[in-house]
């Protein structure tokens, strides 16, 4: 299981490489890169805080739209019969599709 640390609405991973001793990880959610290292646990924050930073800076000086983590929206593959059973169960309960991976999803988390 990986460890996650949060700054300014985006989330990282946290790695640690025993071999070379240091910790280092990258921003989750977002195609741009965004990787950040250090020996330590402050290290490590800072170099996630001064990446994510530098960042906003870039695409405010390039007067784009920073990219937004977890939207609300994704791409999902699943078996075209479960597919099929899945959008069956909705229609039969008045639901839309959407709704019942949501609350699929919502009940698998809150295990």
């Amino acid at each position: 299981m990986k460890n996650l640390i949060h700054y300014q609405g985006y989330t990282g991973t946290v790695e640690f490489d025993e071999k070379e001793n240091y910790l280092f990880g990258k921003v989750i959610g977002i195609r741009s890169s965004i990787t950040y290292e250090g020996t330590n646990v402050e290290e490590l924050l800072q170099d996630f805080h001064d990446g994510v930073d530098d960042y906003l800076n870039f695409c405010e000086d390039k007067n784009k739209t920073p990219e937004q983590p977890f939207r609300g929206t994704f791409n999902v593959r699943i078996h075209p019969d479960l597919h099929r059973q899945a959008a069956e169960y909705a229609i039969m309960h008045e639901m839309t599709l959407n709704h019942l991976v949501e609350e699929s999803i919502q009940e698998k988390i809150a295990k």
